[in-house]
C-alpha cells in the first residue's frame, strides 16, 4: 500500500520547482556578477586613456550621459573601477563570480595590495551583510589611527623665531599638513604677484654685479613671505579702489570680437596676449565698457560700464536653464552664453542665451565645439568633428535573448558559473566583527583568547 499521499507528492514536487527557481536565480546572479567585472574593467581603460574628455567632466558625468547611470552611482562604478586596478585577486575573483557587486564595493574601501589576500577570503566566507559590517569596524581602525596620527602632529605644531648674531632673523617650525598646504598655496599666490610686478617693471640689462643674480627659489620664497607678512597688516594684496581689486580687464578691438580671424589687439590689462576666442567668452558674460580712439590710439571717448547679461535677464535665463546645458552636465553655477555672439548681431534675449558652466563655456569656445538652436528651439551640440551629441543617447541595440547571449559569451570565455558559485562558507554562526577586525586588520591588537584560534577557518574560509 502507497504510503506517500497525492498532497504530500505535489508538495515535494513544488519545493523542487522552486529550488529550480532559486537555482537559476544564483547562476544567472553569479553571470551578471561576472559582467559587471568585465564592465569596470571597461570603464577603468576608459578612463585612464580619457576617452571621456571630450566635453565632459569627468568619466562619471559620461557614463551618466552614455549609459543612463545616476550620477552618484556612475562615481562610484568609477571608483571601484579605479580601486580594483591593484587588487588582482579581488578582480579575479570577481570576474569569476566569486564575489557579488556589493561586497567588491565595500572591500575596495579598505583594500590594499597588502591586505587584499585576507579580505579577499573574508568576502569569500561571509554574507554581503557580514562583509560591511566588518568594513565599518576596519575603517573605524583606521579612524582612529588617524585621529591619533592627528593629534600627534597637532601637539608636535610649532614655530620658532630668533635673531641671529647678523641681525637676520632665523624661522624653523613644524605645521599641521593642513595648515602647511594653506601657506605653500599663500606663498605660492605672493611668488606669482612678485613675479607679474617684475614683468610689469620691463626687461632689465644683464647685471654684472652677482649680488644682483635673479633670486633663488629660497629667496623667492623669503619674498613672498615678506609680501605676506605686509598684506596682512595691510588688509590687502595688490593697490587700488576696492570695487576694482579683482576684476580682470580685457582689451579687445570691435573687428576681433566680431570676427576672431580680423587683424587686432586682445590683450590683458597689463598688455599680455590672450587669444580672440577668449576675448569672445569672457564678453558673453561680462562687464562692458565700450571706448573710441582717435587715429593715432588716443583714447576720445569711453562709454558707460553696462552688464552684457542685465541681471533681470539673467534670473530668468538661470530659471529656465536651471543649470548647464551642455549634454550628460547639471552644474548648476554657469555664465550666459549667446548663441550668436552680440559682436556679430545677436540679440541679448533669452531666447539667443543658454547656461554654460566655466568649462563648457570654454569648450565651445576654445576648443571647437558648437552650439546652435534649432527651429524647434531644441539646443545642438556637437563635436569638434562636426557629429551630433544628443540630449540622451539612444539605446544599445539588446540581443533577443540577452540571457543566452551571456551564458554563451561566459563559457566562451572558460567561465562555468553554476548555482553555488558566489555562495558564502558562512555556516550560520554569530560574527563577532571585534576579534574578525582583530584577525584581519594589520593595526588592529592581535589578542586571541583560548579556544578562539580554532574558528579562524570557519570565519575567513582559509584552508
Amino acid at each position: 500500500m502507497p504510503t506517500d499521499s497525492p498532497t504530500r507528492l505535489a508538495s515535494a514536487h513544488r519545493v523542487q520547482e522552486l529550488d529550480r527557481l532559486g537555482d537559476a536565480i544564483a547562476e544567472l546572479a553569479a553571470h551578471l556578477d561576472a559582467a559587471t567585472a568585465r564592465l569596470l574593467d571597461l570603464i577603468r581603460e576608459f578612463d585612464a586613456r580619457g576617452g571621456w574628455n571630450s566635453g565632459f567632466r569627468s568619466c562619471a558625468h559620461w557614463l551618466s550621459w552614455r549609459v543612463g547611470l545616476d550620477l552618484g552611482a556612475a562615481r562610484e562604478r568609477v571608483r571601484v573601477a579605479r580601486a580594483l586596478g591593484p587588487l588582482p585577486r579581488l578582480s579575479e575573483a570577481f570576474a569569476r563570480g566569486e564575489l557579488s557587486y556589493a561586497k567588491v564595493r565595500a572591500l575596495t574601501r579598505v583594500a590594499t595590495p597588502e591586505t587584499e589576500a585576507r579580505l579577499l577570503a573574508m568576502g569569500r566566507a561571509g554574507t554581503a551583510a557580514h562583509v560591511e559590517r566588518i568594513v565599518r569596524g576596519w575603517r573605524r581602525v583606521d579612524r582612529n589611527a588617524e585621529a591619533r596620527e592627528a593629534r600627534r602632529q597637532h601637539a608636535r605644531r610649532s614655530l620658532q623665531l630668533y635673531q641671529d648674531e647678523d641681525g637676520t632673523v632665523v624661522v624653523r617650525g613644524r605645521l599641521a599638513p593642513e595648515v602647511g598646504a594653506l601657506l605653500l598655496r599663500a606663498l605660492d599666490a605672493a611668488r606669482e604677484v612678485l613675479y607679474q610686478r617684475s614683468r610689469a617693471a620691463g626687461p632689465v640689462s644683464p647685471p654684472t654685479d652677482p649680488a644682483a643674480e635673479p633670486p633663488t627659489r629660497a629667496q623667492q620664497q623669503a619674498d613672498a613671505l615678506a609680501l605676506l607678512a605686509e598684506s596682512a597688516l595691510h588688509h590687502e594684496l595688490d593697490p587700488g579702489a576696492p570695487g576694482e581689486r579683482y576684476q580682470v580687464v580685457v582689451h579687445v578691438d570691435a573687428a576681433v570680437l566680431a570676427d576672431p580671424e580680423q587683424a587686432g589687439q586682445s590683450v590683458l590689462e597689463e598688455g599680455s596676449h590672450v587669444p580672440a576666442e577668449t576675448s569672445r567668452r569672457l564678453a558673453c558674460d561680462a562687464s562692458r565698457v565700450v571706448m573710441r580712439h582717435d587715429a593715432d590710439g588716443r583714447v576720445v571717448e569711453i562709454g558707460a560700464r553696462t552688464r552684457t547679461i542685465p541681471p533681470a535677464l539673467r534670473r530668468a535665463l538661470l530659471h529656465r536653464d536651471r543649470s548647464c546645458r551642455f549634454p550628460g552636465c547639471h552644474v548648476r553655477v554657469g555664465q550666459g552664453h549667446h548663441v550668436r555672439h552680440w559682436a556679430q548681431g545677436g540679440p541679448t534675449t533669452l531666447a539667443n542665451l543658454a547656461l554654460l558652466c566655466r568649462r563648457h563655456h570654454r569648450a565651445v569656445h576654445e576648443e571647437g565645439y558648437q552650439v546652435a538652436r534649432g527651429p524647434d528651439g531644441a539646443l545642438q551640440f556637437r563635436r569638434p568633428n562636426g557629429w551630433l551629441l544628443p540630449e540622451v543617447p539612444p539605446p544599445e541595440a539588446v540581443p533577443a535573448d540577452p540571457v543566452g547571449a551571456l551564458r554563451a559569451q561566459h563559457d566562451a570565455q572558460g567561465l562555468r558559473l553554476h548555482a553555488r558559485t558566489a555562495c558564502p562558507q558562512w555556516l550560520g554562526e554569530r560574527l563577532d566583527v571585534g576579534w574578525a577586525i582583530g584577525v584581519l586588520h594589520p593595526l588592529a591588537t592581535r589578542v586571541f583568547l583560548a579556544g578562539r584560534e580554532e574558528k579562524i577557518p570557519r570565519v575567513l574560509g582559509s584552508d
